[in-house]
């Protein structure tokens, strides 16, 4: 696994972060106000190693975002160097390569670095509870009510069978949760992502071992950035 580096060489562009209401501000297939080309660089997390504790410990956010999300970007710009995604911005780099299985090295590369940004920004010390006004109306126009939107939202993470991750996303306006398989990501179905969970066992088994369930129902009663999602939505 990779050290826990920052990998040579600037950006063309820096990883612009945030906002006080939100730690990154997403749209479909890009950032807002910023454009990723290689050499990629790991953005900062968006609180401290500690914050999540108790329910995530400073000791899987070592081991999660210092070796396996570094290690996915570090991956990722040694097989962009000298390509034609060296030059893309990294949401393109996810959809060129997305279903083409002689790029599935740069995509499940891509596809995890981005997807890590997402879940990080996901998350925050002061998450979890009633989700902001907009947000609550959608979910209650969607699913009828706050609580079916959390039920399915969990069933998606605790059911995902082996490693990937559980989304709430908007479809042409309409919220939907689904789950994906590991590297994939709604961004290459046309779906705008507003949340996500990350049900890979290094995101939890650290802390939770074989109790997936306990560490989904922990995130999203205490951890869950509403206040992102609300952002996305728009």
């Amino acid at each position: 696994m990779e050290e826990n580096t920052r990998p040579g060489g600037m950006s063309r562009r820096k990883f612009l972060a945030a906002t006080s209401g939100a730690a990154l501000l997403f749209t479909l297939g890009g950032l807002r106000g910023t454009a990723w080309s290689a050499p990629f660089e790991l953005p900062p997390l968006p609180w401290a190693d500690n914050a999540l504790e108790p329910v995530i410990s400073a000791r899987t956010i070592g081991f999660h975002y210092g070796k396996h999300h570094q290690g996915y970007l570090n991956n990722l710009n040694k097989l962009a160097a000298g390509t034609e995604y060296a030059d893309m911005p990294l949401e393109q780099v996810v959809a060129a390569t997305a279903g083409k299985a002689d790029k599935v090295g740069v995509f499940n590369n891509a596809a995890q670095t981005w997807n890590h940004t997402f879940y990080w920004n996901s998350l925050s010390p002061k998450g979890g509870g009633t989700p902001p006004a907009g947000l609550k109306q959608k979910m209650a126009d969607s699913f009828g009510d706050v609580e079916t939107c959390l039920k399915e939202l969990s069933a998606a993470a605790t059911g995902r069978f082996a490693s990937g991750w559980a989304w709430l996303v908007s479809d042409g306006g309409t919220l939907k949760v689904m789950n994906t398989m590991n590297a994939d990501t709604p961004l290459t179905l046309g779906l705008k992502p507003l949340l996500t969970i990350d049900v890979w066992e290094h995101a939890y088994y650290l802390d939770y071992q074989n109790r997936r369930a306990d560490y989904v129902k922990a995130v999203l009663e205490k951890l869950a950035n509403w206040e992102f999602a609300a952002a996305n939505l728009g």
